[in-house]
């Protein structure tokens, strides 16, 4: 990669907007509070004024929804509570986000509770009611885990089979009772531990992060078409299931092995199609426009490509659909079921 500032980096790759008008509920972004780098490899600052960078570069952005990534963590000695601080941190952003009716709206909150508290995660949950109020929609509980050293755990520390342990699945049960989402965030081999949670809570709406993450690192470089071929399989299977939704994006990251971040220009909107496309149309076959939404990552995937040309290229991806597909696919999906209504 050249010595050019990520910004720069980025920069190099500018396109017209496709279909500008095409309203956009992005459903899946973090914030992080530290201080700003310039590199966004290792920045630890996204807040309202990047994220409104990124939505308003061109695209019709009109909602977002924030998902867990462990930041603004209370420290209490009640240790089950301390999540919720994530939450109090973003729900002030969202409030200063209404500010601007030109901008983005973040419209939802997914938090993080430790599921492994089994029946007791209920006063948790009751607690990051009270502080997100109607913006809080639902936990995420990342799963990933992988033997190789090589390959980096979820940022919740999961242990093997961490979603078919019994205080897990207590914990799950309690999340169904109250009606709230499951963001499941796995690696490609894990598929099959949430086909068992979707056939085991049929009310429970559960969510698939970044196409359950194919990975293309370690013992999995060069292995790609081995790989997809079994998570094709997997996928296929999970879909099955009406209470699965899945977000497409989040391929970008380096685990998942295409290296665009390595390269001396970011992708265009067709070499990252070219280099994906196979992924989302599997999805889309499986799961169809009904139950999938596009997702942005951001700033994880910033790594790797612009949000404009990210967005450019979901549309190219979707081009071959419905008007109604399409505004399923990049809106109406997002706000059925985070329950969007503004």
């Amino acid at each position: 990669m050249s010595n050019l500032s990520h910004k720069e980096w980025l920069a190099q790759i500018t396109e017209e907007i496709i279909d500008p008008k095409q309203r956009i509920i992005d459903p899946h972004h973090h914030l992080w509070p530290g201080a700003s780098v310039d590199s966004s490899e290792n920045s630890n600052q996204y807040l309202l004024a990047d994220l409104w960078a990124d939505t308003g570069s061109g695209h019709n952005v009109t909602n977002t929804v924030f998902i867990d990534c462990s930041q603004c963590y209370w420290d209490l000695p009640e240790k089950s509570l301390n999540p919720v601080g994530e939450t109090e941190f973003v729900k002030k952003i969202a409030d200063a986000s209404k500010t601007d009716p030109n901008q983005a709206t973040i419209s939802g909150i997914v938090g993080h509770v430790d599921l492994l508290l089994g029946f007791e995660a209920e006063p948790v949950l009751e607690k990051h009611l009270e502080v997100g109020q109607e913006l809080f929609k639902g936990i995420r509980h990342a799963g990933g885990w992988d033997p190789h050293p090589k390959v980096r755990n979820s940022h919740h520390d999961a242990c093997e089979g961490l979603y078919l342990l019994p205080d897990f699945l207590d914990g799950l049960q309690t999340l169904a009772k109250l009606g709230y989402v499951f963001e499941a965030w796995q690696y490609h081999h894990q598929i099959s531990q949430i086909t068992q949670l979707a056939k085991q809570f049929p009310d429970l709406i559960i969510i698939l992060n970044h196409f359950s993450g194919p990975l293309g690192i370690g013992p999995y470089e060069n292995k790609r078409e081995e790989i997809f071929r079994q998570w094709q399989k997997d996928l296929k299977e999970l879909s099955q299931h009406e209470n699965v939704f899945a977000k497409l994006g989040g391929l970008a990251m380096p685990v998942n092995g295409f290296g665009f971040h390595l390269q001396d220009r970011p992708p265009s909107s067709d070499e990252f199609v070219d280099a994906q496309k196979a992924y989302y149309e599997t999805a889309l076959e499986y799961f169809s426009p009904a139950r999938c939404m596009f997702e942005s990552n951001f700033p994880v995937d910033k790594a790797s490509i612009s949000y404009s040309v990210l967005w450019n290229g979901f549309k190219k991806i979707a081009k071959s659909f419905s008007p109604e597909e399409r505004d399923q696919l990049f809106f109406e999906t997002a706000a059925k079921v985070y329950r969007i209504t503004d």
